[in-house]
């Protein structure tokens, strides 16, 4: 964190400044510092028109956030053509960051020499994949650069203000303008599907009980592929029943019949009242 008298190690941040008095006084501007580390959004998939426009939107709003913000783009299955490489971006940012530094130098600035990693990557994921999240590492190690690789963007309460706002567009919900708290609602649930696994299918579920806050209706979470489409079938999909039946497992996945087969239903009692139980079966004879 950064002192009075300087900042602390790491990555360059803002000083602090004395705040003016008096009541009408001017919010303080926010800026990148000088020689702040770079921005790189790490966009996994197929590069695409509508994957650009996305990550082009999300640096444009970061940019307005932070003014002075050196933000870029790297795809992670990019051609260095049209769509650059997650590798090419960070080795030209890092080689920028020199440039600029040798510059200023050369212009007899007396600038000090930039230190810490010079690019900040974020991977583009709502959620933990630990699959993408090896290829980005490894493309991070295959640009010779010292850039910090962060977390993905979720669980967080934007991401489910976003669902919400998507569900609103397509007629399931309806949100008030001043809080954007759904005041009804079409449907009897929400199934958040995700990929990634079961890191993924947790993390999906924080976003749906920030969700389910929202829409006052039950939100669960699952697996795209694996055992997850089990899951989302039982849970929310053919069948009511909250829980798998027959051991836990689905009725419709392979070998639940050897499992219904081993565990059938023991034949149901006829209900009696205590009395009739403590009552003697015959009663006695009367004696003359």
């Amino acid at each position: 964190m950064s002192t009075p008298t300087g900042p602390a190690s790491g990555l360059p941040v803002r000083m602090p400044r004395p705040r003016q008095s008096g009541r009408h006084r001017r919010p303080e501007p926010v800026v990148a510092p000088e020689g702040a580390a770079a921005l790189v959004l790490a966009v996994p998939g197929t590069p695409s028109s509508a994957t650009r426009s996305l990550a082009e939107e999300v640096i444009s709003i970061a940019r307005s956030e932070l003014p002075g913000l050196n933000a870029r783009i790297g795809y992670l299955d990019g051609d260095d053509a049209e769509y650059p490489t997650l590798a090419s971006v960070l080795a030209h940012t890092a080689a920028e960051r020199v440039a600029r530094f040798e510059q200023a130098v050369a212009a007899g600035r007396e600038v000090a020499e930039p230190t810490g990693p010079p690019a900040v990557v974020v991977p583009l994921l709502a959620g933990p994949d630990s699959a993408l999240i090896r290829r980005i590492r490894q493309a991070v190690m295959d640009s010779g650069t010292q850039a910090e690789l962060t977390d993905v963007l979720g669980p967080h309460p934007l991401l489910a203000e976003a669902l919400h706002v998507r569900l609103s567009e397509a007629g399931l919900a309806r949100a008030d303008r001043a809080r954007l708290f759904t005041v009804a609602t079409a449907a009897d649930g929400i199934v958040l599907v995700t990929v990634g696994g079961d890191e993924a299918v947790q993390a999906a579920g924080i976003t749906g009980m920030l969700l389910a806050a929202r829409l006052a209706v039950p939100v669960m979470a699952a697996a795209l592929s694996g055992a997850g489409r089990c899951r989302m079938r039982v849970r929310g999909g053919h069948r009511r029943r909250t829980r798998p039946s027959g051991g836990g497992r689905c009725r419709t996945c392979p070998g639940a019949s050897a499992v219904r087969r081993g565990r059938r239903r023991r034949p149901r009692e006829p209900r009696r009242s205590r009395r009739a139980a403590e009552r003697p079966s015959r009663r006695p004879r009367r004696t003359s």
